[in-house]
């Protein structure tokens, strides 16, 4: 334990920077072992209060996390080497097709809302006091939310769906609490976690989503919240099935007290109905934002769940940023309310670079995934080595390892910008960077 590297420190922000600093440094390695508490409080000679203040700061910066009795360890992936730095430097003349992002020319034009909605807010200026959400859009999102089946209850809105995701884990879960997440997953949510100082518990996913017996496993050891993602699952694009969301949810119903989390990003850009699995636990929130299909920078997600998830999200909002600009509120619902995306139409275009992609693929014994979304994965033997050749070919594609904790490697190809043209080199270039023994399972772990 700990080798040869000695915690210094008399406060507890000077013993909390003395292991960040061995962290950062490699001295302190991942999945090592720190001293328990009382024995380091005496090595140093300081009230065992201190150095639990220290390992708190640490757990919240998420350096190391605590498994209760296991005591504490650095965590595995310390969140300084987040995974969204796990990427790959495109050079001038590489095609990139790892970024994640729509189609800018699917993307509507938002001068005309955003005109509208400074025009009323000319009128009706917002101001300190006043309500942080706009009565239309809470309307017009309750309405969709109720024809797609999503239980009642009160709708707030967030700067995106990392940010309700994390506002509903904060007001539920303490230090150390586990999550059970989809692997492989949204990069920002395994990142996300371990910085709550939360424990990640890793789900397997295929292409109608979260494995049944997986998440009974993850919650019967433990797991205090399951994230889910209903459609467009980032990486793997899988969707829940109708006859998967009622095993999820059979297997939440023998798990009541779990948190659940379901994220919707997908909406309006997949043409594949909704299963949600809200209704078996007591608390939940079902987020829905507008960023993939109306544009990033909007950074708007509306939300909701049971009366007192709400109630706690939107109480620590006030505390925060207050609310999420009422400007952009009205921009949104005016986008909604004009139809200004055509959600029929975008997915039927990305379903068909997806599908092109994925069939030209599989004419070259190479077994792909994209049920749903934006984007292809494709299981690869040697993730490092598929990259780099793809990158020497003249492709940028995101490495799996943004995207999992155990899953086996893969590879992210974005579809959004792909043309026709590009379909056949791109699928030969990634038949020829994986080699003859591309695995050909349709589980995803």
């Amino acid at each position: 334990m700990l080798g040869e590297y000695r915690i210094s420190g008399r406060r507890a922000a000077e013993i909390s920077a003395s292991i960040e600093r061995a962290v950062g440094e490699g001295d302190l390695r991942p999945g090592e072992l720190l001293p328990p508490m009382r024995e380091l409080a005496e090595r140093l000679g300081v009230n065992a209060n201190t150095v639990a203040s220290a390992y708190r700061t640490l757990r919240e910066r998420g350096v190391i996390e605590t498994a209760g009795r296991r005591g504490s360890r650095v965590r595995p992936k310390p969140a300084t080497t987040a995974r969204d730095f796990v990427r790959v430097e495109v050079p001038p003349g590489v095609r990139d097709v790892s970024d994640g992002n729509p189609d800018p020319a699917l993307l509507p034009p938002l001068a005309g809302a955003f005109a509208a909605a400074a025009g009323q807010g000319d009128r009706e200026p917002v101001l300190y006091g006043h309500a942080p959400v706009e009565p239309g859009l809470v309307r017009h999102a309750r309405a969709g939310l109720d024809a797609d089946g999503v239980p009642d209850g009160p709708v707030a809105v967030a700067s995106g769906a990392l940010d309700a995701v994390e506002r509903v884990l904060a007001a539920h879960l303490k230090q150390g609490d586990a999550v059970a997440v989809e692997d492989p997953g949204w990069g920002s949510v395994l990142d996300l976690v371990p910085a709550l100082g939360l424990r990640t518990v890793p789900v397997g996913v295929d292409d109608e989503g979260p494995l049944p017996e997986d998440v009974r496993r993850a919650l019967t050891g433990g797991a205090r919240a399951l994230i889910v993602t209903d459609r467009a699952q980032n990486p793997t694009g899988a969707a829940l099935s109708a006859t998967r969301a009622r095993a999820l949810r059979a297997v939440l119903a023998d798990h009541p007290e779990t948190l659940l989390i379901e994220d919707d990003h997908g909406h309006h850009i997949v043409d594949l109905p909704l299963h949600p699995l809200a209704g078996p636990t007591r608390s939940w929130a079902f987020v829905r934002s507008a960023g993939k299909a109306y544009g990033p920078d909007l950074r708007l997600a509306v939300l909701t769940g049971d009366a007192v998830t709400l109630d706690r999200v939107r109480g620590r909002q006030r505390l925060g940023p207050g609310w999420v600009s009422r400007t952009v509120q009205r921009a949104v619902l005016r986008l909604w309310t004009d139809s200004a995306v055509d959600p029929g139409a975008v997915a039927a275009e990305y379903g068909r670079r997806r599908d092109a992609l994925i069939g030209a693929l599989a004419r070259q014994g190479v077994t792909a995934h994209g049920r749903s979304g934006m984007n292809v994965w494709v299981p690869v033997p040697d993730e490092t080595g598929a990259v780099a050749r793809l990158l020497h070919a003249g492709w940028a594609v995101a490495p799996g390892a943004r995207f999992r904790t155990s899953a086996p490697p893969g590879i992210r190809i974005t579809v959004s910008t792909l043309t026709k043209d590009e379909i056949g080199p791109l699928s030969k270039a990634v038949t020829a960077a994986i080699g003859p023994d591309a695995p050909e399972s349709r589980t995803y772990v």
